[in-house]
């Protein structure tokens, strides 16, 4: 396979802003089949701008993003719509609609684009359900009543009920303690693997970053500022890379340098 192919995600030159305040700057990025790649940065460097501009809920102002071989200023709605169905989006607090069952947010991107019976529908939603960990009877419960770990595997349910090839992870253990973040990044890890998709996750998690990912992006000042597995990143001499990950809380104690 030529190695083009296996970029699912290739983003070049991207800017994108609000007002006169520039968030993104000529931002370049790929992101490479099967892997699970995590995006970090300082709060407002733009990790979830990036995320949110790649499927297209932000504008951009500047440069090319092609997803899966698709250039969304070529594509169609035909081409986007049929593109969408191959993604699927964990949000930061969960997004669940609030007055639908869990089970109902889980099959309502079924509803819309499989068409199958009502049997079925509850079969497939039931075993998504099962995959991240939840059982019927919580299928039936209402997001309000869910803790912050089922709310976060409820959504994760429904980001993968039409079996994607990308998952997109906004601040996926946000909010978790750090044994349900474990578990939660436990959970991810096994079902990658198993189900073969590529994971782009936005994070500021170190626990995260070291258990899970193949390679990590660090955003800086608009621009990655260095990409690579840890090792790499632990070499960066980029001051806040440094900072970050070499700092009193990373997971190098009582040393400045790597050795």
């Amino acid at each position: 396979m030529h190695p083009s192919q296996d970029i699912v995600i290739r983003v070049r030159e991207l800017v994108v802003g609000f007002g006169r305040n520039v968030v993104l700057d000529h931002l370049s990025l790929d992101v490479r089949r099967g892997e699970i790649l995590g995006v970090v940065g300082a709060s407002g460097s733009g990790k979830s701008v990036l995320l949110r501009t790649i499927i297209g809920l932000l504008p951009k102002r500047q440069g090319t993003i092609e997803v899966m071989g698709i250039n969304r200023d070529r594509a169609t709605r035909e081409d986007i719509r049929a593109l969408e169905q191959r993604w699927g989006v964990l949000f930061q607090q969960g997004a669940l609609f609030s007055s639908l069952t869990v089970l109902q947010n889980v099959q309502f991107a079924m509803r819309e684009r499989l068409q199958v019976s009502e049997g079925l529908l509850e079969e497939l939603a039931t075993a998504k359900l099962e995959m991240v960990g939840l059982s019927a009877r919580d299928g039936a419960k209402f997001p309000a009543e869910l803790s912050g770990g089922m709310t976060k595997r409820a959504a994760l349910a429904r980001s993968l009920a039409l079996d994607p090839e990308i998952l997109f992870l906004d601040e996926p253990t946000s909010g978790l303690d750090p044994i349900s973040a474990g578990d939660f990044d436990g959970l991810i890890r096994t079902l990658q693997q198993t189900l073969g998709f590529t994971v782009f996750m936005v994070t500021h998690d170190l626990d995260s970053l070291h258990a899970i990912c193949n390679r990590i992006a660090v955003l800086v000042d608009g621009k990655v500022a260095v990409e690579g597995p840890m090792n790499v990143i632990l070499e960066c001499e980029q001051p806040w890379v440094k900072a970050y990950f070499r700092g009193p809380r990373s997971r190098i104690p009582n040393i400045n340098e790597v050795v």
